[in-house]
């Protein structure tokens, strides 16, 4: 028999001696734990000066509302992208233990307050609070909404962690992990084009969404707050109201996810026999015949199954899109911006051979001639522009559509596959000549003594790859600036298709003799992480 009351001292004793010795495995790690402490407390310090300043303002309510709801969002999304960031997240290292699923959700709770996380929500939900309230009923509003909106996002992480945790525990999905950079990288883009339109537009441009979300929890506690300011009582009680009922939701799911887990077997892995064989048939049929088509099937499955291989993808086509379209629909962009979508999917050609980190001595056993490497190096060629192809087009497509720039779609297509050709012919001649690994535990993609290949290899191509499109980047200027260059320019497409065809032969030629001489050298580099 388990109870609440005696558990919880025991849980809370345990999140703290796991945090100590954690920090004496190493000065390393206690120097990073110190110095994002440090950093993020300071962060927090400054946020809650920033919306104490807040106070008074026109919009400041809508503001904050906003800003506890983003600040929900990502305790909702921080157990499948760091869920071995906190050992106490996973519920499963507790099944033996005569502990029944209700006391423990309490114990895990209280526990759950201790760390940086939770303080750094609760500077932000507190300078919310003094932002928006006025009057002593406001401010006891406030406490009980400062309270239950920690509480809220606490118990959302939990329940969303216990939800899961049986995928993001296993091998498949460790991706979500190796996919937060992802998740950067756009967010970063959709902050910089919300900033941008606040910044021509005005903070108004917030108060119809921080409308919808004063209703939703825990910014409806905040939004209580602002409506016991406002006289409006029966709002404020309504909003707390609903707050501590998503919190008792929360724990429900929480709980029954517990008990979930403590009862039942783990079959978040198996797979049917039947799946398993439509998955080794299905893509398989429509390749080509031969080594060819073996090579490009495991290409591709690399890119769907590898986490490395995909967060790079993923990473690549995201980014790929995301800087076209929002300069397009900011109105700042150009339709040659379409063009980053070629380059940055050309990339993934370079270091061919790191991505098949020790793996590789298989394929380097099945090259003995400079014929070998070449078709080994033309299939993987053949497997990234089945994605690249069709990706750069649709891009450039919906760019033109827009801007409304039709008549320049012809010539950025034209542009972009001349230099998807450039960057898979010097990624080709690039692997072969500076291949370095990729360690396959932890988020870095070099391992440590050979970033300096890693820079030359990247790098050095795309300049060689630029250098290599200035004859059609030439012809597209002279075109543009002819009087009748207009009724010319839709021969850029088959000229840059044809040249980008031309340099990846090119390329592939000069790659493969260095490849099949170079195994040895190829297989010791890539091997190293």
């Amino acid at each position: 028999m388990s109870d609440a009351s005696t558990i919880t001292p025991v849980f809370v004793r345990l999140k703290l001696s796991l945090l100590r010795n954690g920090l004496r495995q190493s000065s390393g790690r206690r120097v990073a734990y110190i110095a994002s402490a440090v950093l993020t407390l300071l962060f927090a310090a400054l946020q809650l000066i920033g919306l104490i300043a807040l106070r008074g303002h026109e919009h400041a309510a809508s503001v904050v509302i906003l800003l506890v709801a983003v600040l929900a969002l990502g305790w909702a999304v921080m157990p499948l992208f760091f869920p071995s960031g906190d050992e106490t997240l996973d519920p499963t290292r507790l099944v033996m233990l005569p502990l029944r699923p209700r006391p423990l959700v309490g114990a895990l709770l209280a526990a759950s307050l201790v760390g940086i996380g939770p303080l750094f929500t609760l500077c932000l939900l507190t300078g919310s609070v003094i932002a928006v309230a006025h009057g002593t009923a406001a401010y006891v509003v406030g406490v009980l909404g400062t309270v239950l909106g920690l509480l809220v996002c606490v118990a959302l992480a939990r329940a969303v962690a216990a939800a899961n945790i049986r995928l993001l525990t296993s091998r498949k999905g460790r991706d979500l992990a190796v996919l937060s950079g992802l998740v950067i990288a756009v967010g970063a883009q959709v902050v910089n084009f919300g900033a941008q339109r606040l910044g021509s537009a005005g903070l108004g441009q917030l108060d119809p969404a921080a409308d919808v979300l004063s209703w939703v929890p825990p910014a409806s506690a905040i939004s209580a707050t602002d409506a016991a300011s406002e006289g409006s009582y029966g709002v404020a009680v309504l909003q707390l109201a609903l707050t501590a009922g998503a919190l008792a939701a929360l724990i429900a799911v929480w709980a029954r996810h517990l008990t979930r887990l403590m009862t039942e077997p783990d079959g978040s892995t198996l797979q049917s026999p039947d799946t398993a064989v439509r998955q080794s048939t299905g893509l398989g049929r429509l390749l080509p015949a031969g080594r060819t088509g073996t090579v490009m099937e495991r290409s591709l499955r690399y890119i769907w199954r590898d986490p490395k291989t995909k967060a790079a993808w993923v990473t690549s086509l995201a980014i790929g899109l995301i800087v076209p379209v929002f300069n397009a629909v900011q109105g700042t962009g150009s339709v040659y911006f379409a063009c980053f979508a070629a380059g940055m999917l050309g990339i993934q050609m370079y270091n061919q051979f790191g991505q098949d980190t020790s793996a590789f001595w298989m394929v380097a056993m099945t090259i003995s001639s400079t014929r070998d490497a070449y078709v080994e190096l033309r299939a993987r060629a053949f497997a990234l522009l089945v994605i690249t192809l069709p990706y750069a087009t649709l891009v450039t497509a919906v760019t033109a559509a827009i801007l409304g720039a039709w008549a320049r779609l012809p010539e950025t297509l034209g542009l972009s596959f001349a230099l998807l050709g450039a960057m898979l012919a010097t990624g080709a001649w690039s692997s072969a000549r500076f291949p370095y690994s990729i360690p396959q535990e932890g988020h870095k993609n070099v391992a440590p003594v050979q970033v300096g290949l890693a820079w030359i290899s990247i790098f050095g191509g795309m300049v060689a790859a630029a250098l290599l499109c200035a004859p059609v980047i030439a012809l597209t200027i002279w075109l543009n600036i002819s009087a009748d260059g207009d009724s010319w320019s839709w021969l850029l497409l088959p000229t840059g298709a044809a040249y980008g065809t031309a340099l990846t032969a090119l390329g592939l030629r000069l790659a493969a003799p260095r490849t099949a001489t170079r195994l040895p050298e190829i297989l010791t580099a890539v091997s190293k992480g």
